[in-house]
């Protein structure tokens, strides 16, 4: 280790002894980032809460703070709410980016000019690629210090906004995987995380969280399968217990198996979707279909009102394009993913993989297998 990861280390384990001392920066006031704002709030952290959109957070600051119903209930204070990002991390221990990773490299962006030795920033998810595209991002702006970037492979909680003060967490999943980019930070930003976040696990890099992203199987498919369903009742069906139907689970099962064979290919191992339910939500099942009836969190959940979704607009560009990228890359056919992608592009009239993290935006173009494991276990390409 050398010295300038030796005052990151130190930066690190200052987090790590300041406990409920530490002050966290929520950058998203949205369906995941109001509620964890909220929660972190009434679990006694300094919370900063920043979104781009001023007027987002005129109810945070109107009441103080936000209230949070469900699995967790209560008044999270919160002691800053703002638009300006140099405001928002000025002396804070932890960023959490809880917003669509359709943002992230704008926020990376953004947060260059500011950012600070040390700082832990999370992904809140990275989806596939997302620390690799913000430390590119990073990196093309020309930032000179040292912050901790990580990604979690899902979203800590299944959460909505109810309004803009007022969050509700259906659920907190059991554990979710976290890793750093490069992996060597892991064990150091897991201990600054958790006395905040004690269900985050180590994850073994960034790789692996990537190809774990089960959002990129259920999401897009689901939905542009049920397009006819969602457009006649807008979205009036529970999305997954009555969406998931024989036939589409059948789609879902073919998509994950090509994920699991791009994730092979790169040397990473990664489960599968039905066993993915079983590890955060306890549900067994013998296919599946059988797994997601089986997971009780689901109920209620109703589909998406319009096929105008982030479900689509989001988790194709920014999942499954990048899987199907690196497969093309590494000779890893993806005939179901590349149909949904296609059928996504001529349904909202946007060229996808255009848009989307390729291997070229992800950093690792032409790398060798070798070298993509060398960027992300040890940080040089």
């Amino acid at each position: 280790m050398n010295g300038a990861d030796s005052e990151v280390q130190a930066i690190l384990r200052r987090t790590r002894d300041k406990g409920k001392g530490a002050v966290y920066c929520v950058a998203g006031a949205g369906n995941g980032g109001l509620p964890m704002a909220g929660h972190l709030g009434i679990m006694g952290f300094e919370v900063r809460l920043y979104n781009r959109t001023e007027e987002h957070l005129a109810g945070v600051r109107w009441h103080g703070g936000i209230e949070v119903t469900g699995a967790v209930t209560g008044f999270g204070p919160v002691a800053l709410a703002t638009s300006n990002m140099a405001e928002a991390l000025a002396g804070a221990d932890v960023v959490m980016v809880v917003t669509p990773s359709t943002a992230h490299r704008s926020l990376a962006q953004a947060m260059a000019p500011h950012l600070a030795d040390g700082q832990v920033v999370v992904l809140n998810p990275g989806r596939t690629g997302g620390a690799l595209e913000f430390c590119k991002a990073l990196a093309d702006s020309g930032m000179t210090s040292r912050p901790v970037i990580a990604e979690a492979q899902t979203f800590l909680y299944a959460s909505r906004a109810m309004s803009r003060h007022h969050g509700h967490i259906f659920r907190i999943k059991n554990g979710v995987p976290l890793a750093s980019l490069p992996s060597y930070w892991t064990p150091a930003v897991l201990e600054a995380l958790e006395p905040a976040f004690p269900r985050f696990t180590g994850g073994s890099n960034v790789l692996a969280t990537s190809m774990e992203n089960i959002g990129a199987i259920f999401h897009p498919a689901l939905t542009i399968l049920n397009a006819g369903w969602i457009e006649a009742t807008g979205g009036d069906f529970d999305y997954y217990l009555q969406g998931i139907t024989p036939a589409i689970a059948l789609m879902l099962e073919k998509m994950d198996a090509e994920r699991l064979a791009v994730a092979r290919s790169l040397g990473v191992r990664t489960v599968s979707a039905r066993e993915w339910l079983y590890l955060s939500y306890d549900s067994p099942g013998k296919s599946l279909e059988e797994a997601i009836h089986n997971t009780a969190s689901y109920k209620g959940i109703k589909a998406p009102s319009t096929i105008a979704h982030r479900y689509i607009f989001e988790d194709v560009p920014m999942s499954l394009v990048p899987i199907a990228s690196i497969g093309a890359m590494l000779g890893v056919e993806t005939p179901s993913i590349d149909m949904i992608i296609d059928l996504a592009s001529i349904l909202h009239s946007t060229d996808y993989r255009a848009q989307g993290r390729t291997v070229e935006r992800l950093g690792i173009a032409g790398l060798s297998i070798k070298a993509i494991h060398n960027l992300v276990n040890g940080g040089t390409p």
